[in-house]
Formats: structure tokens, sequence, C-alpha cells
């Protein structure tokens, strides 16, 4: 029987802010290669006779970026699982377990890797071993968790006791995040490993399981899936049946109280890139053990990592520092405190600042914008809309919209009139005019839109017609 990867990419990443946005989070960037997160993750999966198409659930809003990432590299997804309302990993496997067994028919069942899409495994002979040693484990009913061999003591992990050394061991208990010497304590025994958050089991297992020991989180599933709408690649689950799950992780609401649970130890390279000084763990080091990104200086600079990804950044006589800067924001941090940066992302929620929810490049399904400016009552964009592809029909009640064609060529709609706007050509969209553009071209369509009004919010669109299924 074929495994079936179960990809997680539903979370926010906020200990990697300013980088990860809750619009374009972690698992959607590059950060330890060139590839992004979720693409090593299907890559691993994507590419073996082992396992079978990979299915991702994902929030709503990120099911374009799932897509188009997942078509760079070449693995098929059929199946993309949009959650409309967060709701943790339980449920998302929940609802994961149902596709599944849907897709197999009535009487048979299947087996699912649950995955999340934001971890590095370097070893990939080692991890497989360790999937297929867990394998049979999963077919006798066992819900297995792999453990990672700890190589220092980590409190930015959860951490898993084994009855017995090695193989596939019951689990004697879970245990919370530690404190520094609590975790020397268990590194030094050699009885605990790390809480990867990747599970092997059958579909109907769990589902018997979560039913047993969350019946109301079921039954909210079972209805949520059951309700949902087939939309190309995309199940949508209904909101309203969804919304009424309760939230809570694998971990709580069902391994820690299973009596089903084994671990399946496993020495891969693994990492959860949850915090800067992981990425620091994971980067070669200069002679002074720093990690660089980018266009970097550093002079007396001891135990940092310093990322750039446009401008220029120099250091001088600093030590154990994270600095790394985006388009919008730079942050500096000490290497103890990386946990912490999340309170910086929930102040700026309080404030209703932008820069917790969106970079200045804003990635969408017909391409990407980027806000060059805005003051009082203008916005200067950068637009860029690939070939073939065509924004929303629309209007606006409090903007009206200037457009620049830089480079290829615009089919624009206003009104009931079309015309093509070339490079070097301008056309102008007043206040309430019903209108579209497009690239007909086979080249990236380029332009500068000015936008000038009293309110110049994105919620200011009226979507009458949408290729991607955004129009109300």
């Amino acid at each position: 029987m074929k495994i079936t990867p179960i990809i997680l990419s539903g979370g926010n990443g906020s200990r990697l802010w300013p980088q990860s946005r809750a619009l374009y989070p972690k698992q959607f960037l590059a950060l330890v290669n060139d590839k992004t997160m979720l693409q090593n993750t299907l890559e691993r999966v994507g590419n073996s006779d082992i396992y079978s198409d990979p299915v991702v659930v994902s929030n709503e809003e990120h099911r374009f970026i799932v897509a188009e990432q997942s078509r760079d590299t070449g693995v098929v997804l059929e199946t993309i699982i949009l959650e409309p309302v967060a709701r943790n990993t339980a449920p998302a496997v929940a609802i994961a377990a149902l596709n599944a067994l849907e897709a197999k028919g009535v009487e048979e069942d299947a087996l699912l890797l649950v995955l999340a899409a934001d971890h590095v495994i370097e070893n990939l002979r080692t991890f497989e071993k360790a999937v297929d040693l867990a394998k049979q484990s999963a077919l006798e009913g066992k819900l297995v968790t792999f453990g990672i061999v700890p190589d220092q003591p980590e409190t930015g992990y959860g951490y898993i006791k084994a009855k017995e050394k090695g193989g596939v061991q019951p689990v004697e208990r879970f245990v919370e995040k530690p404190d520094k010497t609590t975790a020397q304590d268990y590194v030094a025994s050699g009885d605990y490993y790390w809480n990867s958050g990747m599970f092997l089991f059958s579909a109907r297992q769990y589902l018997n399981e979560l039913q047993t020991l969350e019946p109301a989180m079921y039954q909210a599933c079972v209805n949520a899936y059951q309700l949902s709408v087939k939309d190309r690649d995309f199940i949508r689950l209904d909101k309203a049946a969804f919304e009424e799950c309760p939230d809570n992780s694998i971990d709580y609401a069902v391994m820690e109280k299973t009596r089903n649970a084994v671990v399946v130890p496993m020495a891969a390279g693994w990492c959860d890139v949850g915090s800067w000084s992981a990425l620091w763990m994971l980067e070669e080091k200069d002679d002074a053990n720093n990690a660089i990104q980018g266009d970097v200086i550093l002079n007396n600079v001891q135990n940092c990592y310093v990322r750039s990804e446009k401008k220029l950044i120099a250091a001088v006589g600093v030590q154990d520092l994270v600095i790394t800067e985006s388009d919008d924001a730079l942050l500096i941090v000490h290497k103890e405190a990386v946990q912490d940066v999340k309170k910086v992302v929930e102040q700026l929620k309080k404030e209703n600042r932008p820069e917790a929810l969106m970079h200045r490049k804003v990635y969408r399904p017909w391409g990407y914008y980027d806000s060059i400016d805005s003051e009082g009552r203008f916005q200067v964009k950068r637009i860029t809309v690939n070939a073939g592809e065509k924004l929303s029909v629309q209007k606006h009640h409090h903007r009206a919209e200037h457009w620049v064609v830089v480079s290829g060529t615009a089919k624009v709609t206003l009104g009931d009139k079309e015309l093509l706007v070339t490079e070097n050509q301008s056309t102008y969209i007043p206040i309430g005019e019903v209108h579209a553009l497009e690239n007909p071209g086979k080249i990236p369509l380029q332009l500068i839109e000015v936008q000038t009004g009293s309110y110049l919010g994105e919620d200011d669109i009226v979507r009458f017609d949408d290729l991607y299924g955004r129009a109300k």
C-alpha cells in the first residue's frame, strides 16, 4: 500500500518576522536554499515510488501560492484542501483523512504520512528508512510519531519519552517545552526525543481515535467535509460548519490521550525552522561563527546571523545578534530572545499595521504588485501581470487609477470599451468605472499604477467576474 503524504501548510511563522508575514508565511519562503520550504517538502515525497500524490491542507488565503509553487516543482497536486478559518492540526488531519478514505472507497483504508510544510530534513535516505520502519506499525493500527534524536538541549521543542530504547517503542509520555536545565537532563539521559510533529497512521484508525477522544471535533469535521465544494484542484470546506470545530493540535487532541501511540527514532538532519537561531544553526559559518546572507559587511562581529535582501547591512563590534531586513522592516534581536519576535507581531496587529500581514510586495494569482510609495490621498504601485492572466472585472467607490505601461501590452476594459495599451502609453480609470486588466501577450506585463482618492484600502474592490473564484 502506498503512503499518502499530508502536508500541513497553515502556519504563520510569526517568529520569523519580518520575512514571514500572515499573507506570505515562512513555508513559502526560500530560507535554506533556492527552493521554498513547501517546495522542499513536496520534492521530498513527490519523486518516490513509496508515496502517492501528496495532499496539501492550506489556509484559503494561500491557495494560489500553494498551487503555483507546486507547479514550479513539477509535483502533481490533485487535491488542495482549503481551511476557511484556522483550527490547528487535529482538524486539518481529520479532513485529510476523510478525503483519503473517500478517494480510496468505502471498504479500503489509507496510510497517511503527516508532515509540516516548513521542516528541514537533510538525510532523505534515513528519513525514508524511518518511514518504512513505521509503516508496519501503522498497518497494525498504531499511531506512529517520529522522535528526533537530540544533539543538544533545545528549549523550543516538546519532548517524547519512549518506554524502551531503539526501534518502534510505545510512548511513555509527551513533555511540554522544558527550561534549559530540564532539557539538559533529558538529553543526558538518552531517554527522550524531540517531538517532530510528523506522524504515520491509517486514516480510519485516526478518525476512530478522534471520534472516541474528541467527538465534537470529529462531527464538526465530518459536517464541514460533507458540505465542502470542489473548485478545480481545491476543496473548499464549509465555513459555518468548520467554525464549529474546536481548535486543538493533534498532540493534545489525540496523541497524548491514545493508548496506541508509538515512537520511531529518527536522526535525519531534521530541523523545525521556527526561529532565526534555528536558521543560524543550519547555515555555514565564517571564522567568527557568523552566518551571513546577501550584501553584508562585518567588522569585529561574532556569533551573529545577518541576512540582507536588498540593502547593504554593516555591523561593527557586536555579537550574538540576529540582524535581518525586508523591503519595509528591520529586525535586531539577541539570539537568546528570538522566541519573543512573535510579540512584535502581536503589537503590530494591535496597532493594525500592515507589516504584520503582508510585505510591500503582495502576490496574487495573476502576478504581484509592489507598493512603492503612499501618502495621504495617493498610492503608487508597480504591477506585474503574468502572461495570459487577467485581473477581476471590478470597480472602486473611493479611488481613481492611472496606469502607465512600462513593458508588454495591456488589454484594458473600461465600461463597454476595450483598448490595447502598449509600452510608454497610459490610461485613466475614473471612480466607479467598471474595468479590468489583462495580459494577452507572451511576456510579463509591467505597469505603474497611481491611485488617487479619499480611501485607498484593498477592500475598496467590488468584483463582478473573476477567473480565480474571488467574485462575490
